[in-house]
């Protein structure tokens, strides 16, 4: 069964930086696509970057330039670096996985995971 951990999250000022951390257990991260989302309060889950099978990325406009993923596959491990960060990337943040539907295929829908992470807080303010 998939297993989804998120750590990382935290207080931090504006301009500031923070590093998620997204532990996978319960099957090879090779053969996944990772993702992350965030869902601020009274707003729908959006999807936040995602990263393919190959190394392939895709950002949500709003991060892009700030926000980095990343993986470690001997460590089964996904990182979302976190820079430039902003009062409005304010929210829970979620780590996601599912099948590889090719090398190159990642998505940021959440209708395309399955397994799901509880979440870690993350809140921008001075």
């Amino acid at each position: 069964q998939l297993h989804v951990v998120e750590s990382g999250g935290g207080l931090v000022q504006p301009g500031g930086s923070l590093r998620l951390s997204c532990v996978v257990s319960g099957f090879t991260l090779n053969y996944y696509t990772t993702a992350w989302f965030r869902q601020a309060p009274g707003k729908e889950r959006e999807g936040v970057s995602c990263i393919s099978r190959s190394g392939s990325t895709n950002y949500a406009d709003s991060v892009k330039g700030r926000f980095t993923v990343s993986t470690d596959n001997a460590k089964n491990t996904v990182y979302l670096q976190m820079n430039s960060l902003k009062p409005e990337d304010t929210a829970i943040y979620y780590c996601a996985a599912t099948v590889a539907l090719g090398s190159t295929w990642c998505s940021m829908d959440t209708r395309a995971f399955g397994s799901w992470g509880q979440g870690t807080q993350v809140t921008v303010s001075s």
